[in-house]
């Protein structure tokens, strides 16, 4: 009598131990009352998509952003912030007078000493087409090609000395010359559920502009938005032309959380929008898969993109928009954009539509939660801890819990907050799926009567 007694006890104690990424209950095999797993995406489904628009052009705003909104499908813009009207910091050289390094390139070529100052100063020569040698350069740099790239910039300089081209600003207006949005207008459009993230100040290719320069790209243009929307959207940020430059990447990580371009994590696999592999062949917890919609891609293809994502359920599809409205730089019609939106829309069963920050906080969260349960006569109490900054990552994270047989309705109390839930059956037993915030009070689950339920 005495043992059962012990084993009794250790039954009850066992249910107090915590878990991460699986079921917590795992000496107990005979009863799983209480056991408790976060759900690998939100809301218990299947997959999740990220729309993200790449330069906030004007058409992104005029053409998408009304699809989406008549949908209420959030999305992540990437904005170039120098590009609004009303932004303090505009593009700029940090450096020697750009005249100065002009004369000096008459004697003396592009070499790896010069290299990167040259490739960030030619932008602001004020002559038309040298966004285009900067261009060049930066994805031949990025390419492994580094004597082509240095001819880029040698045949700029050339060009520049010889004189009579065309004056341009300096640095060109990427990609938004139409542009009339100003803050107070990205302001409102942030308060319908979008999220905004920084692009740089002027978009050059980070992978051939100096240490000095990039810092005030990357550092302004989190400043920027910081003064104008908060902090909320200081988590995310692309590098330039989706560099994936490793001295560019180890520069922006250290000032945002999240970046498109890469953000190493063992659990996640990165597919960028340019590369073919196949999404479904990863053994990753997760995979971003990355695509990029040409004005030759067609509604049925990027519908197709949806129907990988729910062959599986580690997918996290990215589709990554230049423009909208058949204008700018690979746009889509509005036609195709509503149709593809139309069929995401139907899926929001299965998928977790959601911007790309509360995606990156969503994953790390889980990975770093532990959540002890312990069993009191008719309640269960979950106590949701992570070890990640409270402050920063603070996105609800969904638990399943296995309950008693007999619970046809429950409650999950955290705070002033009550959930009321219909219960669930897999092959396991009966579960409730719940939002739960980490690092806050409690939970308390118990059961309800039939007439609590919503």
């Amino acid at each position: 009598m005495f043992y059962k007694k012990i084993f009794a006890a250790a039954i009850g104690f066992a249910l107090t131990c915590c878990a991460r990424e699986q079921l917590i209950n795992q000496t107990v095999r005979n009863n799983i009352i209480g056991q408790t797993n976060v759900a690998k995406w939100h809301e218990g489904k299947q997959c999740a998509v990220s729309i993200v628009y790449d330069g906030g052009t004007a058409n992104q705003f005029k053409d998408a952003l009304p699809i989406m909104d008549s949908l209420k499908i959030p999305a992540t813009f990437f904005i170039v912030t120098g590009d609004i009207a009303d932004s303090q910091y505009k593009g700029m050289f940090i450096g020697r007078p750009v005249s100065e390094i002009l004369k000096e390139s008459e004697t003396e070529p592009v070499n790896e000493q010069n290299f990167f100052e040259r490739a960030g100063a030619v932008r602001y020569l004020g002559y038309e087409g040298m966004e285009d040698y900067h261009t060049r350069a930066g994805d031949l740099f990025e390419q492994g090609k580094i004597d082509e790239a240095y001819k880029q910039i040698d045949e700029a300089y050339a060009k520049a000395r010889q004189g009579g081209l065309k004056e341009a600003p300096t640095p060109a207006t990427h990609d938004n010359e139409t542009a009339v949005i100003s803050w107070k207008e990205i302001k409102k459009i942030a308060e319908r559920g979008h999220e905004f993230a920084s692009l740089s100040v002027s978009h050059p290719h980070f992978a051939i502009i100096d240490d000095i320069n990039m810092d005030y790209e990357i550092l302004k243009s989190r400043e920027e938005i910081l003064n104008h929307l908060g902090i909320k959207h200081t988590f995310s940020h692309e590098c330039p032309y989706g560099s994936e430059n490793k001295r560019a990447v180890e520069r922006a990580l250290p000032i945002y959380p999240a970046l498109l371009n890469r953000m190493p994590e063992p659990f996640l696999e990165e597919i960028n929008r340019r590369n073919i592999k196949d999404p479904t062949a990863s053994q990753k917890e997760y995979v971003q898969w990355q695509r990029e919609p040409k004005d030759n891609t067609t509604a049925e293809e990027m519908k197709q993109w949806i129907d990988v994502c729910l062959t599986r359920d580690n997918i996290w599809l990215v589709p990554v928009f230049r423009d909208a409205g058949g204008i700018g730089s690979e746009p889509q019609e509005g036609a195709g954009l509503r149709d593809f939106f139309d069929y995401l829309k139907s899926k929001k069963s299965s998928i977790w539509i959601a911007t790309f920050q509360d995606v990156v906080k969503y994953m790390r969260e889980r990975k770093n939660s532990y959540a002890p349960v312990y069993l009191d006569k008719n309640k269960i109490r979950v106590e949701l801890t992570h070890t990640l900054e409270p402050a920063l990552y603070n996105f609800p994270l969904t638990l399943k819990t296995y309950v008693p047989d007999n619970w046809d309705i429950a409650s999950a109390k955290q705070g002033d907050s009550v959930q009321y839930l219909k219960t669930n059956r897999d092959e396991n037993g009966v579960y409730v799926l719940y939002q739960a915030t980490p690092n806050a009070e409690p939970l308390l689950l118990r059961m309800e009567k039939k007439s609590k339920s919503k």
